[in-house]
């Protein structure tokens, strides 16, 4: 394999660890986490620290790695893709194992909890209990993360309005400013978040105007970038790029008269123009918990 390919696409047969990954691209730089639970820790890590770079790069992430050989495949795949490898694990052996693999192989490891892990036992003078999957175990707040991704499921792209009284947070806006991957994001985080489209020439949905205004959020997005990102959809789509929905003065009307429908109904309109899904979604939490006191995670 090419450094910067991330590695063969299909599922290994090698190992039951599961694996997300973005799209294959040799150019682009490859992270690899590796988890002794989800990989959420380390995928949010990395995501927040690649912000800060405008190269690309892809993510392969590596759940439930509990196993020295597991780990020692991980990083014999690290070495063939020429990826950095950042790791979550909390139990020494396989931690151990990881860091002298990686060394051997001349892979580049991070360790994202160990050095907190030992400052947080030197300051509290305990030891650490290093038991893999504490932070997603079964806990009450691991099924109400279960029952939010649940909702926003049912509750996508304007389904099921009847009970989207029942939501946490609304998200609206017009077509292809994020409204879906904020919704699975925030659910994630054990908010219960419905999403509703703005549909040119038609209202809005009683039921939406209905949701208490402090749960609703309207997402706009500069002109341009949303003109960008719907060329780009119809290209995909292989459709007629000249329609009204990639037409600049059509787009414009569109956010102009989502905009006007927020101030109308009191909603917090939130710009996610720029901003990844990450950044969006912690200044709806930011307004979330202004309105609503205690923060939920």
């Amino acid at each position: 394999m090419n450094p910067g390919n991330c590695g063969d696409y299909r599922r290994p047969s090698w190992s039951p660890l599961p694996f997300v990954e973005m799209a294959p691209n040799n150019n682009d730089m490859c992270v690899f986490v590796v988890s002794d639970g989800t990989g959420d820790t380390g995928s949010a890590a990395v995501r927040a620290a690649m912000i800060q770079f405008r190269d690309r790069w892809r993510l392969r992430v590596f759940r439930d790695a509990r196993t020295i050989s597991e780990i020692r495949r991980v990083i014999e795949l690290a070495q063939e893709a020429g990826a950095l490898v950042v790791f979550s694990l909390v139990e020494g052996e396989n931690v151990e194992a990881l860091v002298r693999e990686a060394e051997n192989r001349g892979v580049v490891a991070v360790d994202l909890l160990g050095p907190l892990i030992m400052r947080v036992a030197q300051r509290l003078k305990v030891e650490p209990r290093h038991q893999p999957g504490l932070l997603h175990g079964f806990s009450d707040d691991y099924f109400d993360r279960v029952d939010a991704v649940e909702f926003a499921v049912r509750h996508d792209d304007g389904a099921n309005l009847r009970t989207l009284h029942e939501a946490d947070i609304v998200l609206t806006g017009v077509s292809r400013t994020s409204k879906t991957p904020l919704s699975m994001y925030l659910a994630q985080r054990g908010f219960k978040t419905g999403n509703v489209p703005l549909v040119p020439g038609i209202d809005p949905p009683q039921e939406l105007l209905e949701v208490n205004k402090r749960r609703v959020f309207g997402l706009s997005v500069d002109p341009a970038t949303l003109l960008s990102i719907r060329t780009a959809r119809m290209r995909t789509l292989r459709a007629p790029s000249s329609t009204d929905y990639t037409d600049p003065d059509q787009v414009e009307l569109e956010l102009d008269l989502a905009r006007r429908l927020f101030r109308a109904n009191g909603w917090k309109q939130v710009d996610v123009s720029g901003r990844a899904v990450e950044e969006s979604a912690s200044k709806i939490v930011d307004f979330y918990e202004q309105a609503f006191g205690a923060p939920r995670r």
